[in-house]
């Protein structure tokens, strides 16, 4: 990712010595179930694989019920949810005569309708290091699907590509699976691709909110965008004081209302992928970005798209967040 990395820079000493300090707990990750098809090419299956939680559902509002009455703890989400996970690789989704995209599909095995959330990768990524992220969230209830289009951008262009398909799959979720609740389409991006959903949802995409993961501005009209992004907004950032991104300040600053923003403590920008590009790029092993902090964005994603489906509102979310920002490994939390 050269543009954005221009624009990073990580200190391994710093992050090193916070980890010889304590800081570090012991990660939960998930496992995708046995209805799950052979292992991904984007390597579905964790290092470190645990049982799921402890939690018994049929369908994804008896889950969400259970969840929203029970203690909003951002911890309850690290485990993999009760639900199967049937993943579907290099789908072609087909927008119009003209037009398809390529997608990772999870469908979850939850019965009835549930929620579709939408992710969006960033520059020179691709689908893939959002599939753990995607069975993550499939294994709570929710289908997803990981888009791949431009590595390079445009990403004003990648924006309205995706606010086309959004309004496709409204029109046609059966498209995706017929238990796709069209009336709850999420979109969630990383770092430029963030920029892209912030231009789907400037446009009128029919999303109901966005959860952007370290976003990254780019383009001549940045704030005119983001003064036009109406829905609900979670900015989930890495540790500033260790990767800048430059101009993440710009969505909290330009969108009028409705959107919050906390940072993961000692996250650098490819942690809020799993599995991170950078690492499978390195052979799978890069100093810098670590599965436990993965897994920690993937929490708060399940906890912020399970909240934003069930109340069209973050705030359930921002509760379970309370424990992790009294600890410290969250920091730095703002809305309005």
């Amino acid at each position: 990712m050269s543009d954005v990395r221009g624009a990073i820079h990580a200190s391994r000493v710093r992050r090193a010595t916070l980890r010889t300090i304590g800081r570090l707990w012991t990660a939960s990750v998930l496992l995708l179930p046995g209805a799950c098809t052979a292992a991904a090419a984007f390597d579905a299956t964790p290092k470190r694989p645990i049982a799921e939680a402890a939690i018994k559902a049929e369908t994804f509002a008896e889950l969400q019920g259970y969840v929203l009455a029970g203690e909003a703890n951002l911890d309850r989400f690290r485990p993999r949810g009760p639900f199967s996970v049937a993943i579907q690789e290099d789908r072609e989704v087909r927008v119009s005569s003209a037009e398809r995209i390529q997608a990772d599909v999870f469908v979850s095995g939850a019965s009835q309708r549930s929620p579709l959330v939408i992710f969006m990768h960033g520059h020179d990524s691709s689908k893939g290091a959002h599939g753990r992220q995607a069975a993550h969230l499939a294994s709570w209830g929710m289908h997803a699907i990981s888009v791949q289009l431009s590595k390079k951008g445009p990403w004003d262009a990648n924006g309205a590509a995706l606010a086309r398909l959004v309004r496709f799959v409204q029109r046609s979720p059966q498209a995706i699976d017929s238990r796709v609740d069209a009336s709850r389409i999420i979109l969630v991006g990383h770092s430029f691709g963030a920029f892209a959903v912030a231009v789907a949802l400037a446009a009128g995409a029919p999303a109901v909110a966005a959860i952007l993961l370290d976003p990254a501005p780019t383009g001549r009209d940045v704030p005119g965008v983001l003064r036009r992004v109406q829905k609900p907004v979670m900015v989930l950032g890495a540790d500033e004081d260790i990767a800048p991104v430059r101009d993440r300040d710009a969505f909290y600053e330009y969108i009028r209302r409705g959107v919050a923003e906390v940072s993961i403590r000692d996250a650098v920008h490819e942690d809020a992928q799993y599995p991170s590009e950078a690492a499978l790029n390195n052979g799978g092993v890069d100093p810098d970005v670590t599965e436990e902090l993965q897994v920690t964005f993937v929490s708060a994603i399940t906890a912020a798209a399970i909240s934003v489906s069930a109340t069209g509102a973050f705030d359930y979310a921002w509760r379970s967040f309370a424990r992790a920002l009294q600890d410290g490994r969250l920091f730095d939390p703002k809305k309005k």
